[in-house]
């Protein structure tokens, strides 16, 4: 029989102090009970001596200390999961939000996880297809990987989120892919497009949403990520399936870190975020994964966006250091109106290699986004230089170099938001621009390759 304690001591903000408590642990799930029978619940977030400080999932607002009691019920915050999941939306704490019946639960699991042991995972080295060209040529996702998105406010990421969850897969296994989909502390606008989005195209019959709103309490998008990675692990390994989880937008989630850590009084770290924010991305983060003998994997598309687009903010500074590189939107690509607006440039996948070559890709994939890369990067620098002292100062190489540039941006990033491109596409695409420039400008692809695929005689010949 669970003890009730009536010695509910002080109550500030979303926080509640317990005296005279003991066998608590950190983590607990706690249930307070009012006078009226109404139930609000909170978890344990310390224990001192004989006292324990505890976290409400909503507000104190009402709540009478000297009639109300607490009982701490022996476990932590868990998730039921079944493949009944799929198809379904759910709130920030796990309970059904599309009007639908609660799930079935085949098992219940604890939203904390189990550490991964180190010698037990295995190298990310298979492709995912996402269907955008910048993505899969330049920077390409690999089956458990953990790749961010840096956006801006105001920058499209909830319409790229969409896409890349409607449009991934792994190569040869489709009927084996699932997308977790978790919206952290978004508006109803956004919410309502989400969901819209993905009935519209079907995508919902493969994934599960967990949508928390922005008037939810700040403790319920402290548990969406989570609740979303233990679904993630469900499917992944004990149903064998990849699963892509997909976190917008995972800066809600820190400032829910920081309100809680100024609420306990916590000494603050780089801009009053808590000390301990390293740890706590990291716990989320490195939840992504393959396990060597099990089938199924966890790939990690988490989206941030930094505030006045600054990359040295702690929540991009911290994620750069504990994910395997970024994708950055640029506010430049959007004014000119490239959908969806990838800066190739700064953008990375530290992954990339492992992904891509023959019996993965294709065999001229490493060769062909090497050179573009190099004359992309010619053709801005040979922009910025017109910019500065005029076209004619330009060589008539420079003069090819900025056009490939042009027509890169036009042609190759900007396909729009519901273009699905097959990597092959991707790959025919990018020798087609590379036509424009001459053959003995492609020093960066062997000669077999450039007889195989460049184009044939026309702009391109030399």
């Amino acid at each position: 029989m669970l003890k009730e304690y009536r010695t509910i001591r002080e109550l500030v903000g979303p926080l509640m102090l317990v005296d005279h408590v003991s066998g608590v642990g950190y983590n607990e799930l706690v249930e307070i009970r009012e006078q009226s029978g109404a139930v609000r619940r909170g978890k344990v977030l310390e224990v001192s001596g004989d006292s324990a400080l505890v976290q409400l999932f909503e507000s104190s607002h009402g709540l009478q200390m000297d009639s109300s009691t607490a009982r701490f019920l022996g476990r932590s915050i868990e998730l039921s999961v079944s493949m009944d999941m799929l198809g379904r939306v759910f709130d920030g704490m796990g309970n059904p939000k599309d009007g639908g019946p609660a799930v079935i639960p085949e098992k219940r699991m604890d939203i904390n996880g189990t550490p991964l042991n180190p010698t037990a995972r295995d190298y990310p080295s298979e492709f995912i297809q996402t269907g955008i060209s910048v993505i899969d040529g330049l920077n390409t996702l690999v089956r458990g990987q953990k790749l961010p998105v840096f956006s801006g406010s105001g920058l499209p990421h909830a319409q790229l989120a969409t896409q890349i969850a409607r449009q991934s897969r792994v190569l040869g296994q489709d009927s084996k892919f699932a997308v977790v989909f978790a919206a952290i502390g978004i508006t109803f606008e956004e919410a309502d497009y989400f969901i819209s989005d993905f009935r519209r195209t079907g995508a919902i019959e493969r994934a599960v949403l967990f949508i928390n709103l922005a008037n939810d309490p700040a403790v319920e998008r402290i548990s969406t990520p989570r609740m979303a990675l233990t679904a993630a692990e469900y499917l992944a390994y004990e149903k064998d399936m990849h699963v892509l989880v997909i976190l917008t937008d995972l800066t809600n989630y820190a400032e829910a870190l920081r309100e809680v850590s100024a609420a306990r009084k916590e000494v603050p770290g780089r801009r009053g975020y808590p000390g301990y924010l390293y740890t706590d991305l990291a716990s989320i983060y490195e939840r992504a994964g393959r396990i060597i003998g099990r089938e199924g994997s966890i790939t990690q598309i988490p989206i941030l966006t930094m505030p006045e687009d600054d990359k040295t903010h702690p929540i991009p500074d911290l994620t750069g250091y504990i994910t395997e590189g970024q994708i950055i939107l640029s506010r430049e690509l959007h004014r000119k109106g490239v959908t969806p607006p990838i800066d190739a440039m700064p953008s990375l996948s530290r992954l990339k290699d492992k992904g891509i070559g023959e019996g993965k890709t294709r065999k001229d994939h490493a060769a062909t986004m090497n050179q573009l890369f190099a004359a992309y990067s010619r053709g801005k620098d040979a922009k910025e230089l017109a910019v500065i002292l005029g076209e004619a100062s330009l060589t008539d190489m420079d003069k090819k170099y900025a056009a490939f540039a042009d027509a890169f941006e036009k042609e190759y990033v900007s396909q729009g938001y519901q273009t699905d491109r097959s990597i092959e596409q991707t790959l025919d695409l990018g020798w087609k621009l590379l036509g424009m420039l001459p053959r003995t400008e492609l020093k960066r692809i062997r000669d077999d390759m450039l007889d195989e695929f460049l184009p044939g005689t026309g702009e391109g010949e030399a």
